[in-house]
């Protein structure tokens, strides 16, 4: 893997001054840059929601299978809540100063089926650090059925993508679940972000015993328990899956695949751009005003803020918005706003359509910038 690098000249006035202002807004109101109280309260709802829609599923004899399939589809809204608004802080080490707390926080991605190692190479060091340049970002890596770069082949069925994207985002945890976790370890390794031998051997050893365990709890078991052909319960773990990949896909994709976003495949391994500058140009906001979306999906609407600073846990982006828009205003940058979480959606679906087409004109409408 190329490993890029940023410039350290270009625009870095404006990385300087933006992390002393968010440095000083934390020193000047005493607040820590980790979770709160609320923060906390807020995982363990979304932990005991979780736990308690798979009690309710597995132990408490209901029959009807609509009823059943609500509960498992619930349980897949609950995983997405959990991925979002507590594993993605953990993961990211802003839920405490503590090691050990986010140790413990990260837990939650084992038990929604997720190797913790492996989030963290893909999302952390992959995406965070080249968002959307091709060949390193793997979050708009080449699916083959979908394009989601303007440098990657386009083929002919692409023209369609726009329409049938939806079932292939349905597909996307179950597939990370089942299958990408399997071949992942391999693959960073040849990338030179695990290395060989025993650490390489270990991370085999813990992603196949922590797959075991998930796959026990959400398929053998309910396969005893519940008055279902096996072929139902494993249309019930797809059904919790397909609401899973649809909404984490939803939340991520519309603030990086978007008409306003750049895409970079660099023939240079240095990038002629500040790091900060080029999280500013790839990624936007969405519906910042809505409070209970920003509650629920963890403040990743807040895309802009949590790439520029990932290591602040998500409660405090409200606050430190204003801040690097400020900023960015000063500096005459882009900062990137989608009025509402179906304008988002919308866009998102349109820069689909507009790269499944032979000469595509990328045309930028409902993203507001430098929104003062």
């Amino acid at each position: 893997m190329v490993r890029y690098k940023f410039s350290r000249k270009i625009n870095q006035e404006f990385a300087t001054t933006l992390r002393k202002r968010v440095n000083a807004y934390f020193k000047e109101h005493e607040v820590s840059r980790n979770a709160n109280p609320g923060m906390v309260g807020k995982s363990i709802f979304a932990l005991s929601i979780y736990f308690a829609l798979y009690a309710t599923a597995m132990f408490s004899g209901i029959d009807h299978l609509g009823v059943m399939f609500g509960l498992w589809m619930g349980m897949g809204l609950s995983v997405c809540f959990i991925g979002v608004a507590v594993m993605h802080d953990a993961l990211h080490s802003s839920y405490s100063r503590n090691k050990n707390v986010n140790r413990l926080m990260s837990f939650s991605a084992v038990v929604i089926g997720v190797d913790p190692k492996l989030w963290q190479l893909q999302h952390n060091v992959l995406h965070h650090t080249y968002t959307n340049i091709e060949g390193a970002d793997e979050d708009i890596a080449d699916r083959y059925v979908l394009r989601f770069s303007p440098h990657q082949q386009r083929r002919w069925f692409h023209r369609f993508q726009h329409i049938y994207a939806i079932f292939f985002y349905g597909l996307s945890t179950v597939i990370w679940v089942m299958f990408k976790d399997f071949v992942k370890p391999y693959r960073y390794h040849k990338k030179g972000l695990i290395k060989g031998g025993k650490e390489l051997r270990n991370q085999y050893i813990l992603t196949i015993s922590r797959k075991l365990g998930y796959y026990v709890a959400f398929l053998v078991l309910p396969m005893l328990i519940l008055p279902y052909a096996w072929w139902m319960t494993v249309l019930l773990f797809l059904a919790m899956h397909f609401v899973t990949g649809v909404a984490l896909t939803l939340i991520f994709q519309t603030a990086h695949v978007i008409p306003s976003s750049e895409f970079m495949d660099p023939e240079d391994e240095i990038i002629e751009e500040n790091w900060a500058v080029h999280q500013l140009v790839t990624t936007a906001n969405f519906a910042t005003d809505n409070k209970f979306l920003t509650w629920m999906i963890g403040g990743l609407n807040y895309q802009v803020e949590h790439h520029l600073f990932p290591n602040i846990c998500h409660v405090h982006y409200p606050r430190i918005a204003h801040i690097v828009r400020q900023t960015a205003a000063e500096f005459n940058l882009p900062y990137y706003s989608q009025k509402t979480f179906l304008v988002a959606i919308w866009n998102h679906f349109r820069m689909l359509r507009q790269l499944g087409q032979p000469n595509p004109v990328f045309s930028v409408k409902g993203v507001t910038v430098n929104p003062l």
